[in-house]
C-alpha cells in the first residue's frame, strides 16, 4: 500500500475510512496533494466505498470542497460510493450554503456512516 502524506487509510470490512492528517485544509499546494491522494484511492487502488471522516479538521477552503466535488463524480463513475462523516457545524454550514449536502451523503457520526454502506 501507498505511503500518505496528507491522509490516514484504515478498512473496515470493504469499506476504506479516511482521515484527513491536516487540522486546516487551505494552502493550495496541500490541497493539490490532497486531491490527488483522494483520486489515487479511486482510480489507481479501485476502492469502491470510501467514508471520509472529518473530525479532525477544523477549516476547509473552497478549493478543498472542489476537490471534493470531483472526487465524488470518480467515485461514481467507478459504480462506488461515498460518504462523509464527523464534520464540524461550522464547516457543515458551509456545505448547507452551497447546498454541498444534498450531492453529498453526510452522516453524524462515523459509526452511522459505515452502517449505510
Amino acid at each position: 500500500m501507498n505511503a500518505y502524506r496528507r491522509l490516514e487509510i484504515r478498512e473496515v470490512a470493504d469499506v476504506t475510512v479516511v482521515r484527513f492528517r491536516d487540522q486546516k485544509i487551505v494552502e493550495d499546494l496541500n490541497i493539490q496533494e490532497l486531491g490527488q491522494e483522494l483520486f489515487q484511492l479511486v482510480e489507481k487502488e479501485r476502492r469502491e466505498k470510501i467514508l471520509l471522516n472529518f473530525s479532525s479538521v477544523e477549516f476547509l477552503s473552497s478549493a478543498a470542497l472542489g476537490k471534493l466535488i470531483t472526487l465524488d463524480k470518480k467515485v461514481k463513475a467507478h459504480n462506488g460510493k461515498l460518504r462523509l462523516s464527523n464534520i464540524r457545524p461550522e464547516i457543515f454550514e458551509v456545505f448547507q450554503i452551497t447546498k454541498l449536502n444534498r450531492l453529498f451523503d453526510i452522516k453524524e457520526e462515523e459509526a452511522d456512516a459505515l452502517a449505510g454502506f
